[in-house]
């Protein structure tokens, strides 16, 4: 659809791309590029075989096993868990698409192996049935979770219903200091955001600091985007994240490669376009981070206190202060270094790649853990990378588990859980109540972090242990 010559946004301009009409009530009819399907889908192809039909385009579908997987073994939990990834492998026979299986080489977490694979390209429209479809906005992606009944849409027609978000750009400039991470930024960033302040919005990343992030990087900070409210977070491409694209298997190669590139570079926000909503942080006074309640807005430096609810005048901020310390054992003004953790987990579709990994091994070479813990690669091309580099002797030898590629810890659906009442440090993205598991209390942190928490044996600046390291 053509747009009326005015400055544009990356979302912008993406979305007129793909604009194919629009209703009485201002709604967008967009094409969808990329449909990236799990076990959780299969309500949506339920729906299909309800109206005796097939999917449009299963060429542009693509399934992955990842929420139920187990990861310290490849048993289903139940026979629940085993039915749904049996139904998926049925869907993907039936249907005709593309499906990394339990026991694929490329099978792993959907938001780390579908970039791993290529799939995830600069200016391409993409939705899953999972919140954190907003990660693939680090390659320049127009990326967005859906709900069942969506599911269901877009298998019928390979298109999507949606009102266009306001736009909002996040600018983190300046250096990060050593040790300090994507995952810090983005707690940081939901902090002075609030879980509602970019509601509406579509959020792009933008400043020096951002920049100088590694595309795994950028991958957990667009990850994290929709804890503020937002409907996406986006990044745009450079050579960066061109050069992570290159020689992938579902990427274009050769001549296509290189023109692609040069429509991809061509995404960037027009200098003059305007954003309804500005927010600017000064990436050298980020620090390591940590949650303390029950939402990922409620992160403060490691250095930090627990805030006490009797001095904030909100009654309503008030109450839920009061209600998550309540929850997570907590007092007032309690210091959160020195926190006695039950546990650690290292993966997620946030902080799972090698890069995590690796910095994580770097707390741990040598020592030894003083609480349990899993490790959970997010794909199975980053635990045979691991595996090839020696971390996973180096988790081991710690005394950590070393699991297989899944969602794992993460959501606690899977026989990966946290008992009751144990307290966590998890490279996660929620904190959620019962996240991953009932009664559980999750610390939201970085790897390293989530590392130096399993020496320590509670939650502690981390950046002591890896001075003279290498990651």
């Amino acid at each position: 659809m053509a747009h009326s010559g005015a400055p544009q946004t990356i979302a912008d301009k993406i979305w007129d791309q793909h604009s194919i009409a629009v209703n009485p009530e201002g709604d967008h009819l967009l094409w969808i590029d990329r449909h990236y399907v799990h076990e959780g889908s299969n309500h949506g192809f339920g729906q299909v075989a309800s109206r005796n039909s097939r999917i449009a385009r299963p060429d542009l579908t693509f399934g992955v096993a990842d929420h139920y997987v187990p990861t310290r073994s490849r048993e289903p939990a139940n026979a629940e868990i085993a039915r749904m990834i049996e139904v998926l492998n049925a869907n993907a026979a039936h249907h005709g698409f593309q499906l990394f299986g339990m026991n694929d080489k490329r099978q792993g977490i959907v938001h780390v192996t579908m970039p791993e694979q290529g799939l995830t390209l600069p200016g391409l429209t993409i939705v899953c049935g999972d919140s954190h479809t907003s990660t693939h906005g680090a390659f320049g992606a127009y990326a967005f979770g859906i709900g069942a009944s969506e599911v269901a849409h877009v298998l019928l027609t390979q298109t999507l219903w949606q009102k266009k978000p306001r736009q909002m750009r996040i600018t983190v400039n300046g250096i990060l200091p050593p040790g300090v991470s994507a995952k810090d930024m983005a707690l940081t960033i939901i902090a002075k955001a609030g879980a509602g302040g970019a509601t509406g919005h579509a959020i792009e990343y933008a400043g020096s600091a951002i920049r100088a992030l590694s595309v795994e990087g950028r991958m957990t900070l667009c990850n994290l985007s929709i804890e503020s409210g937002s409907r996406l977070g986006i990044i745009a491409p450079d050579e960066k994240s061109i050069a992570y694209l290159r020689g992938r298997a579902f990427a274009p190669a050769g001549d296509l490669f290189e023109k692609a590139s040069e429509e991809w570079l061509q995404l960037a926000s027009d200098q003059d376009a305007i954003y309804a909503k500005e927010l600017v942080i000064d990436g050298s006074e980020i620090e390591p981070s940590v949650t303390w309640g029950t939402s990922p807005e409620q992160a403060l430096p490691i250095t930090g206190c627990t805030p006490d609810p009797a001095m904030i005048a909100d009654e309503e901020k008030s109450r839920q202060i009061r209600e998550a310390l309540d929850y997570m054992g907590l007092r007032p003004g309690q210091a959160l270094e020195g926190l006695a953790v039950d546990q650690v987990f290292i993966g997620s579709c946030t902080n799972s790649r090698i890069e995590d990994i690796r910095i994580a091994a770097a707390i741990l070479a040598g020592r030894k853990s003083r609480v349990p813990g899993l490790v959970s690669a997010g794909s199975m091309a980053v635990k045979l990378q691991a595996e090839q580099e020696g971390l996973d002797r180096i988790f081991i030898d710690a005394g950590l588990e070393w699991g297989n590629s899944g969602c794992s810890m993460c959501v606690g659906m899977n026989g990966d859980l946290v008992a009751p009442g144990k307290r966590s440090a998890s490279t996660t993205n929620r904190n959620f109540r019962g996240r991953q598991g009932p009664g559980a209390r999750t610390h939201l942190v970085s790897p390293m972090m989530a590392a130096a928490a399993a020496v320590a044996g509670c939650l502690t600046d981390g950046r002591a242990m890896l001075e003279g390291r290498t990651p």
